[in-house]
């Protein structure tokens, strides 16, 4: 029987975020205007400090507004920019229906991203047709019954079909074999590498290298001492060479951690404390949800002009208590923190072991940690039922600097929009 030859589909959303705000006011608001065809872009709360360019129209990028700017540089580039609010319940529902139709096509279908997955679609010629084909038929249902447009990239492994959603968007569909390669990969600048970001592509120019196919034709070893094992890895994807799977599966986690960037500097250790126990809330409700445990644990400090700082420990008995987190937290923070105004704090946590029945008994100590594990976890099913301010800390009653009890991951105003107090055009 003749082997089928392996066949990547990488799908992309162009401009999601953009994207779903815009199909979803056309569709469900009663919007006339199309947010794709203007000049605008989603972006965060300047006065939250989350001020930065989520996603932007093709007529934005025409201006030169970038993913990732902030918002004041934006609106350098066009003052009259069209800016809507991140709306992340949103973009979730979003996903999972663009999902859903992927795993219409093939049970191999591996997220990537909110808005992007690869789906390992070898053996399938008889029900969709040649991969360009099934492509199109994919990207045109996306369309029909989502609202939205995709790039589909194409090729024999997930590096290559990625390079390839990236080829011209929007709405296309582009193939990169790997006989391919030298002529639509490798006359590429060098920057358009997977793995290759600003400082890489820095080092990589002082080596006389500018294009992707200048980088595979250059001894591995000169790149391997200029770069290190990161040398050798992308020179491997300059050559079209790549042997991870497709993982419908997502591998066990390593780590959980959440961070937040706080409205305004703190000065003061109480309220950085409290900071750190709205994390620990959050950190360790996902432990628990995964039935887990964390045996290290880590803060890191940003403050106000941008530096970054972390401390790490390890526990002598993995936990995912909220208290103990906190605790453990709070005395990495004094040891870590030198006393300039904090912008951005986060805790994560590592060793990640399967939830134990029983804990090994300490001498000195007198808590009852079945007791307090037993109450995080009726907290937790409380919040689940009835939502996530149906039970919290006193600590956080009444404070004016308005503290989220939960705090991390994406942020309370990023989650709901309320559409009574935007302009739908």
């Amino acid at each position: 029987m003749e082997k089928q030859k392996k066949t990547i589909f990488h799908i992309d959303v162009n401009s999601a975020f953009l994207s779903w705000e815009a199909v979803y006011r056309i569709h469900h608001l009663g919007g006339k205007e199309d947010l794709r065809e203007q000049i605008s872009a989603v972006g965060g709360d300047i006065a939250l400090r989350h001020g930065i360019i989520l996603a932007k129209s093709v007529p934005a990028k025409k201006y030169g507004i970038k993913t990732g700017e902030t918002i004041l540089e934006a609106q350098r580039k066009y003052p009259n920019l069209i800016l809507v609010p991140p709306n992340y319940s949103l973009y979730e529902r979003c996903s999972q229906a663009f999902m859903d139709i992927l795993k219409e096509y093939s049970p191999a279908v591996e997220p990537y991203s909110i808005d992007e997955a690869f789906v390992d679609m070898t053996g399938t010629r008889k029900l969709w047709g040649e991969p360009r084909e099934a492509a199109q038929k994919m990207r045109e249902q996306i369309h029909r019954e989502l609202g939205f447009t995709v790039n589909i990239g194409i090729s024999e492994n997930k590096l290559l079909a990625k390079m390839a959603s990236d080829f011209k968007k929007p709405n296309r569909v582009h193939t990169l074999w790997k006989k391919e390669i030298p002529s639509k990969m490798w006359p590429l600048p060098v920057r358009d590498l997977f793995f290759v970001g600003r400082a890489t592509e820095r080092k990589l120019r002082a080596l006389g290298i500018y294009t992707i196919g200048e980088l595979a034709r250059t001894d591995p070893g000169l790149l391997k001492s200029h770069l290190k094992k990161h040398g050798e890895v992308i020179w491997a994807f300059a050559n079209g060479k790549d042997v991870s799977l497709v993982q419908p599966n997502p591998p066990e986690q390593k780590g959980y951690g959440n961070s937040t960037t706080i409205a305004f500097d703190v000065t003061d250790p109480s309220t950085a404390r409290l900071v750190l126990l709205g994390l620990a809330e959050t950190v360790g409700a996902r432990l628990r949800a995964d039935r887990v445990q964390a045996g290290g644990i880590s803060v890191g400090i940003k403050s106000y002009d941008l530096q970054y700082a972390s401390h790490q420990m390890t526990l002598e008995n993995a936990t995912n208590m909220t208290g103990e987190i906190h605790h453990y937290a709070c005395c990495l923070f004094e040891q870590l923190w030198d006393g300039r105004p904090i912008r951005h704090l986060g805790i994560h946590t590592s060793r990640i072991k399967e939830q134990m029945p029983v804990r090994q008994l300490d001498l000195f100590s007198f808590k009852n940690y079945e007791k307090v594990q037993r109450a995080d976890v009726m907290v937790d099913h409380i919040r689940r039922r009835y939502g996530i301010d149906a039970v919290q800390r006193a600590a956080f009653l009444g404070n004016n600097r308005r503290i989220d009890h939960m705090s991390g991951g994406i942020s309370r105003e990023k989650r709901t929009v309320d559409y009574s107090r935007v302009k739908i055009g």
